[in-house]
């Protein structure tokens, strides 16, 4: 079996399958951000029927490895008549995963909200949802945006594992090429250097909204 070279058309096509990484990160991280803010609502909720159910939904996901949820999702609704395609498969699984992650961010920035908020909020007259719709979330927005930078770091990572059931996204594409050029050092080292790209400017953002975080928390404790 004669091999090829690894040139501009196997370039190409990394680079071409490295936008679906970044589609799937978009829709996990705005699937999962939605899901997760839902949760964090049910984790505060004053009904314990509400944060138990919410706790036991994020412990699952937390404590499963997200290769099996995927599986779950892929072959497991066959049992049901399903057979969905690998992009929406991984999609479903891979907000169901981020939801949980989400849920717990949100939570501890909405439980960082001074609790004379909900006792002012109470006192105007506020219901639970409309207290945290216009004064709670607004405040824990803030709070939560270094962390939920940093997880979509991992999203991005995370989105490799789409390859075992036949995404053809970043790694999927490397491992197709690597059959024909058999170059794993350039291949793969090629991949490396894109997944940076990806991840390195999200971290950097990460890094400098905690620094404007914490700055704000500075100068609040000065006044």
């Amino acid at each position: 079996m004669s091999l090829r070279e690894f040139g501009p058309n196997e370039l190409f096509f990394l680079l071409m399958a490295t936008r679906w990484t970044i589609l799937l990160a978009v829709v996990t991280v705005v699937g999962g951000g939605c899901l997760g803010l839902f949760l964090a609502g049910l984790r505060v909720s004053p009904s314990a029927l509400l944060r138990h159910a919410a706790s036991a939904y994020i412990g699952f996901f937390q404590s499963t490895p997200i290769l099996i949820q995927l599986f779950m999702v892929y072959y497991g609704t066959a049992f049901i008549g399903l057979r969905p395609d690998p992009w929406p498969a991984a999609a479903i699984a891979f907000c169901l995963n981020a939801g949980a992650f989400f849920g717990e961010i949100f939570r501890g920035s909405i439980e960082a909200v001074a609790k004379g908020q909900w006792e002012a909020s109470k006192a105007l007259g506020l219901r639970y949802v409309a207290t945290l719709r216009l004064v709670i979330i607004p405040q824990a927005s803030r709070l939560s945006l270094p962390p939920t930078v940093g997880f979509m770091v991992q999203i991005v990572k995370t989105t490799s594992v789409a390859s075992l059931i036949g995404l053809v996204e970043l790694s999927r594409a490397a491992t197709m090429i690597n059959t024909v050029t058999f170059q794993p050092v350039i291949v793969f080292g090629t991949v490396a250097v894109i997944y940076f790209a990806l991840c390195w400017p999200l971290s950097l953002l990460g890094q400098h909204l905690e620094r404007r975080l914490n700055g704000g928390r500075e100068r609040e404790v000065v006044l």
